[in-house]
């Protein structure tokens, strides 16, 4: 959290930092110019592949994305899957996420994906992999989309979604004396910021919770029947603090504790206080298996209208739409 918080400015933590970033932004410039050259092999999939990905480290909410995109092309009527490397997860082999899985297996995003959207979802430690064993089970499937990728250069793509949160660019440095994870400005399709970071030049997205809470057995509890009571709050997401400010904040709700974790933490063993618990939906999927009556706040995205207007005339291109016609958000 320290080093997040110094990622904001060129104060003397990130400068003391930014000879680091130089030789790693070296190593970056030496590894994309050795797949531009052909000296480092990129592979291409036998359908259009969508990156939705961020360039700043600490997540920046790619994954409402993803699960915004995948539900627009199911109401398109294109059959869509979705592949990740499924980062936390104690596996490293190629499997198919089910809403079944253990997230141990899957990786806590992934199982989300699977669950909120009910495409395929298969992880795998290179996204080509996944991705041709996605097409082996599911050859209906017409388009790929792939969850956080803007660096995994060995993957050819179609489209690119770069995704930021109220951070921007931070400090604009690259790592470690800044959150880049690669120089930026750079070339991508589309640019998805809050409102307040239009000086990013893309197209604005909003990011508010839900009007209600989840539980493990599916029954939904309005936010406002919570007000009054005292909960705590937990996440084991990149930005904890967003979570629990957007709980009190839009929801209204007192919260006794905040309980912070490490993004994509075991929660197989954590035990929760007494009482009424919040949290994301990310940690919901680890949780429920032994804590039901945990509460899940789920985080909707609105995402401005122009970007799905566009992403309709790319797909309309491509002919991957629907016989039957299609409806926009």
């Amino acid at each position: 959290m320290a080093l997040q918080q110094a990622w904001l400015r060129r104060g003397a933590t990130a400068t003391a930092l930014w000879p680091v970033s130089l030789l790693y932004r070296a190593v970056v410039s030496l590894r994309r110019s050795a797949y531009r050259a052909g000296l480092l092999r990129t592979t291409r999939i036998a359908r259009p592949v969508i990156v939705v990905g961020n360039v700043v480290a600490g997540g920046a909410g790619k994954t409402p994305v993803v699960i915004a995109l995948v539900n627009h092309l199911r109401r398109r009527g294109i059959p869509a899957g979705v592949i990740s490397r499924g980062y936390g997860r104690a596996t490293r082999d190629c499997r198919e996420v089910r809403a079944n899985s253990a997230a141990a297996d899957s990786g806590d995003e992934p199982l989300l994906i699977a669950r909120a959207t009910g495409v395929p979802v298969v992880v795998a430690p290179r996204r080509a992999e996944a991705a041709r064993a996605l097409l082996d089970r599911h050859p209906d499937v017409q388009l790929i989309v792939c969850d956080d990728g803007l660096q995994h250069l060995a993957l050819a793509r179609d489209l690119e979604i770069c995704v930021f949160d109220a951070r921007g660019t931070g400090n604009g440095w690259l790592l470690p004396a800044g959150p880049l994870r690669e120089p930026w400005p750079r070339v991508v399709d589309f640019i998805l910021h809050p409102p307040e970071r239009a000086m990013l030049g893309g197209l604005a997205i909003q990011r508010r919770l839900a009007s209600h809470a989840v539980d493990g057995d599916g029954r939904r509890i309005p936010l406002a029947s919570l007000r009054g009571q005292r909960a705590t709050a937990m996440a084991a997401i990149a930005q904890p603090q967003r979570f629990f400010d957007m709980l009190r904040g839009e929801a209204g709700i007192e919260l006794s504790e905040c309980i912070a974790l490490p993004d994509h933490a075991d929660l197989s063993r954590w035990q929760p206080p007494a009482g009424v618990l919040l949290c994301t939906e990310k940690d919901a999927v680890k949780l429920w298996p032994h804590h039901r009556q945990a509460l899940a706040v789920p985080l909707e995205v609105e995402i401005e209208p122009a970007f799905w207007a566009a992403l309709d005339a790319w797909l309309d291109q491509r002919s991957l739409s629907s016989a039957h016609g299609h409806q926009t958000d």
